[in-house]
C-alpha cells in the first residue's frame, strides 16, 4: 500500500497532546473550589496521582494494621462491586447472603452456642462494631436498671476498660454520655489488671470490655480470667454485667494460631465480640464485624425495619449506606483461604515478626516488650542502662529516609514516661522485606552513632507514626 500526504495529516487528529504539555498541567490545579473547565479523564488522574506521590509506599507502613495488599482477582472483583449499595438488602439479596454467610463463619469461628441464636452485622471497621457493641451494653443496662428500680439520675452508666484502650472507646463514651473508668496498666501488668478490675464495677457498670490485642503493644487482656470474675459477681447480684471482647486485631488472628486459647463465646459471660476484617481478615480497610450470642443480648430498640428500599427489611447501623465492595471481598477471603490458608498465612506471618524481635535484641539496645508471639507486632524501648545521644524518634525519622514508617509513641497514662517502637507485620511482610529491612534497621542505629546533629529533644515525649 501506498502512502502520501493526506494520510499523515489524516493521522495528525488522532494525536492527543502529551499530559504533561496540558494546559492543566501548566497551572496550579483546583484545590479549595471547583475550577471553571473540565479536565481530561488521563489528565485527571495523573495529577490526583502525581498530588499522592510523597505520601509512602503503603507496604512499608508498619505503623498501620490495616491491610495493605490482596490478591488481583480481589482487587478485581471488589472493584467490579463498588456501585452495590450494602444497606440495599432487598435490591441486592445475594450479597445479603453473603454478608450472613460470613457473619456464620465468624460465629463458627467464636464458637458461638449452637443452642441459641447468635445475631450480627458488617460494620464500616470495628470502630463501628465497637459502637454498636457499647450501645448493646448500654440499652441491655439500663432496661435491667429501671426493671430493678435503680434510680438512672444518681449517676451516670459506666464502662470498665483497660487504659490501653483503643480511642473508639473514648469516642463511645463521649458519644453516649458514658463515664469511662479506666483500669491502668503497669510494667507488671501490661493488659486489664485482674487484681483490680471489679473494684471498678459497680450497679451503674454498663460492661467490660476486655481487649484481644491492645494496640500499644499487641498484648491479650486475660479473658477467662475476667470471666471467672465476672460470673462471681454475677452470683451475687441482680446487677449482672458482662464481657464485650474487642477483638479488632485478635479475634481474626488468635482462631487459627492458638485455637487452645479460651477467649471467646466458649465463655458464659462474653456476650458480644468484635474483629476488623481489615487487619487480620486481610481485607482492604473498610469493613468490620459484630456478633451477639444470643439476640437476647441485643435490644430490640437498637434494630430498625427500613421499609422502603423495596422491602421490609431489619438493619442495625450507624451508618447508612455504603458500598457492599469490602463485604464481597471478606466472602472471597473465606472462600479462597479456608481455615489452613488463613493457618498457614498467619503462621508465617507471626514467624516473620519473631525473627524481628530476635534480630532487634541482638543490638543489645533494647528491651522486647512483645516479641510476636501474641499478635505479630514487635514493641520495644531502649533499655535504660544503654547510653546514647539518639533517642527512637531519631531512629524513626532515620528509618522513614529508606521508606520505612515506624511509630514512636509514649505508653498510656502511668506509664508514659516509657517510649516504644512497634513494628505491625501483616501478611504482606514477608521473609524477605523482614531482611531487607533488618539491613536498613543497622545502618539506621550506625548512622545515628556516627550523627552530629540529631533533631528531637532526649526528653520529648511525643507521638511519631500512628496508633491504629
Amino acid at each position: 500500500m501506498l502512502y502520501g500526504k493526506k494520510d499523515q495529516e489524516r493521522k495528525k487528529s488522532y494525536v492527543i497532546e502529551p499530559i504533561f504539555g496540558t494546559k492543566a498541567e501548566s497551572q496550579d490545579i483546583p484545590k479549595y473550589k471547583l475550577g471553571e473547565n473540565p479536565v481530561e479523564p488521563s489528565v485527571a488522574y495523573r495529577l490526583v496521582k502525581d498530588e499522592l506521590l510523597d505520601e509512602g509506599n503503603a507496604r512499608q507502613n508498619l505503623a498501620t494494621f490495616c491491610q495493605t495488599y490482596m490478591e488481583d482477582e480481589a482487587t478485581l472483583l471488589m472493584a467490579e462491586t463498588l456501585e452495590k449499595n450494602a444497606i440495599d438488602k432487598s435490591e441486592y439479596p445475594r450479597t445479603a447472603e453473603l454478608e450472613n454467610r460470613c457473619v456464620s463463619m465468624l460465629a463458627d469461628l467464636w464458637h458461638a452456642p449452637e443452642a441459641i441464636e447468635y445475631v450480627g452485622t458488617s460494620t464500616v471497621g470495628s470502630s463501628e462494631a465497637c459502637m454498636l457493641g457499647g450501645l448493646a451494653m448500654k440499652f441491655r443496662w439500663r432496661n435491667n436498671a429501671e426493671k430493678l428500680g435503680l434510680d438512672l439520675q444518681v449517676q451516670k452508666p459506666n464502662l470498665v476498660i483497660s487504659s490501653g484502650y483503643q480511642v473508639c472507646w473514648e469516642k463511645f463514651c463521649v458519644y453516649w454520655d458514658i463515664e469511662m473508668r479506666v483500669v491502668p496498666m503497669s510494667v507488671a501488668h501490661m493488659s486489664i489488671d485482674v487484681t483490680k478490675v471489679m473494684d471498678y464495677v459497680d450497679p451503674y457498670t454498663i460492661g467490660i470490655v476486655g481487649i484481644l490485642g491492645i494496640t500499644y503493644t499487641g498484648k491479650f487482656d486475660d479473658i477467662a480470667a475476667l470471666d471467672a470474675l465476672v460470673e462471681e459477681h454475677n452470683r451475687q447480684t441482680d446487677y449482672k454485667v458482662y464481657i464485650h471482647v474487642d477483638g479488632a486485631s485478635g479475634a481474626m488472628f488468635v482462631p487459627f494460631i492458638d485455637p487452645e486459647l479460651v477467649w471467646d463465646f466458649r465463655l458464659k459471660n462474653v456476650v458480644s465480640i468484635n474483629t476488623s476484617g481489615h487487619k487480620y481478615g486481610l481485607v482492604y480497610p473498610g469493613i468490620g464485624w459484630v456478633l451477639w450470642r444470643d439476640k437476647a443480648y441485643l435490644p430490640e430498640e437498637l434494630i430498625f425495619e427500613v421499609s422502603y428500599l423495596g422491602g421490609k427489611m431489619p438493619t442495625m447501623a450507624i451508618n447508612f449506606s455504603r458500598s457492599a465492595s469490602p463485604i464481597i471481598g471478606q466472602y472471597y477471603n473465606f472462600l479462597r483461604f479456608g481455615f489452613e490458608g488463613y493457618r498457614a498465612i498467619h503462621e508465617r506471618t507471626k514467624q516473620v515478626a519473631i525473627f524481628l524481635a530476635n534480630e532487634i535484641k541482638k543490638t543489645g539496645l533494647f528491651e522486647v516488650y512483645n516479641d510476636g508471639r501474641n499478635l505479630p507486632i514487635v514493641c520495644y524501648r531502649l533499655k535504660e542502662s544503654v547510653e546514647v545521644e539518639w533517642t527512637l524518634y531519631e531512629l524513626a525519622d532515620r528509618l522513614q529516609m529508606k521508606g520505612w514508617q515506624v511509630p514512636a509513641y509514649p505508653l498510656p497514662p502511668d506509664l508514659q514516661t516509657i517510649i516504644i517502637q512497634r513494628y505491625v507485620v501483616r501478611a504482606d511482610f514477608g521473609q524477605s522485606m523482614a531482611e531487607e529491612f533488618i539491613e536498613d534497621f543497622n545502618a539506621a542505629l550506625k548512622e545515628l552513632e556516627q550523627a552530629r546533629i540529631l533533631f528531637h529533644d532526649k526528653g520529648e515525649h511525643g507521638v511519631q507514626g500512628f496508633i491504629h
